[in-house]
């Protein structure tokens, strides 16, 4: 990153911070040719500066803040495309981008280096080295993930613990802000692939081919709701259009009704039969004498017309059977008077 190599540094420059397992940080010199003609042919040349910062076990990221407190973005070349058709006759360059606080190099100590480990995390203040604020944020544990995000228009260390904790510390003065127990890291994958992302947010592999997103921030989760997808878009359903009857009588296919539609009890306004209805009586055992007398005189007129309709049914049957026995009758002597005359010419008539 860009920052203060020595002590009492007056310009940032090109460095690499280098973190051991024992807490050692030692920064690298990066001396780079000027001229983007001589970066082809010119190597880049690396020298220790001397400086050397030590923390509390296993260091595992490094971040750099400008005086106002303001994450400073790593330098980056744009990547441009060296076979694209677009403006092929210019020569296209790649352009280092610089984030450098130019405007505040007048002043005294005007960076803030964050460095966190597996046990503690530091803020020194560049180019002076100076140690301005220390936290020890385990003793019994040990950090799995460590890094330094933006939330809410402000900077954090979010950090993942092996007990399963998430703790999150305010930049530059490192005060916690949050502490809670998310998740006991029983699987090695969780800790392989634990990291934080910005605007309160952090992602994991909980199974090989599954992703675990999760937020720690309230903002987050109130619009959590607008932020979900849909996968389909809600449109309200039309009204059906009247069925004319040209159309009804001329269109060549039928129409599909409903059975229970056209011959069930909604339709003939009773209610369903699956619906129980309290009806009260007259009250009493006379009541109840009274209903039972009127119902079994609905009986016996329902068995004398049934009597009445089998008496019917069966003089129909009688009347039935004597026209077959006429009609069977008239085909017979048809049939003798066609054989009679059947060999008679007309003249024999």
């Amino acid at each position: 990153m860009e920052s203060f190599a020595r002590k009492n540094d007056s310009a940032v420059s090109s460095c690499l911070w280098v973190g051991t397992g024992l807490g050692m940080v030692i920064i690298l010199s990066l001396n780079l040719p000027a001229s983007d003609d001589l970066r082809q042919s010119e190597p880049v040349m690396v020298s220790p500066s001397g400086t050397v910062l030590t923390l509390k076990g296993a260091v595992l990221t490094f971040a750099c803040l400008d005086c106002m407190g303001t994450l400073t973005h790593r330098p980056y070349e744009v990547w441009r495309d060296p076979h694209s058709a677009d403006d092929g006759d210019k020569t296209r360059k790649r352009k280092l981008v610089m984030h450098s606080p130019s405007s505040s190099q007048d002043m005294g100590d005007h960076q803030f280096a964050v460095i966190c480990s597996e046990k503690q995390a530091k803020v020194f203040s560049l180019p002076s080295q100076t140690c301005l604020h220390v936290h020890n944020i385990t003793e019994t544990s040990f950090l799995l993930r460590a890094d330094v995000v933006t939330l809410c228009n402000s900077v954090c260390l979010a950090c993942f613990c092996a007990n399963g904790h998430i703790m999150t510390l305010s930049l530059p003065s490192l005060r916690p802000l949050l502490d809670i127990n998310y998740l006991p890291v029983t699987d090695m994958r969780i800790a392989r692939t634990f990291c934080f992302t910005n605007e309160g947010q952090a992602l994991y592999l909980s199974s090989p081919t599954e992703i675990q997103r999760l937020t720690y921030s309230q903002e987050m989760c109130d619009n959590l709701q607008d932020m979900l997808g849909d996968l389909f878009t809600p449109v309200e359903t039309p009204e059906a259009q009247n069925r004319g009857f040209l159309k009804g009588l001329f269109g060549g296919s039928g129409q599909a009704f409903d059975r229970e539609e056209l011959f069930g009890e909604a339709t003939a306004g009773k209610a369903s039969r699956s619906l129980a209805q309290h009806i009260p009586g007259s009250g009493g055992i006379e009541g109840v004498r009274g209903a039972a007398g009127g119902v079994i005189g609905d009986l016996t007129r329902a068995r004398i017309a049934l009597d009445e309709r089998g008496q019917k049914l069966g003089e129909l049957d009688e009347r039935t059977a004597s026209m077959m026995a006429s009609a069977e009758a008239f085909s017979k002597h048809a049939h003798e008077v066609m054989l009679k005359y059947k060999d008679k010419k007309w003249y024999q008539f």
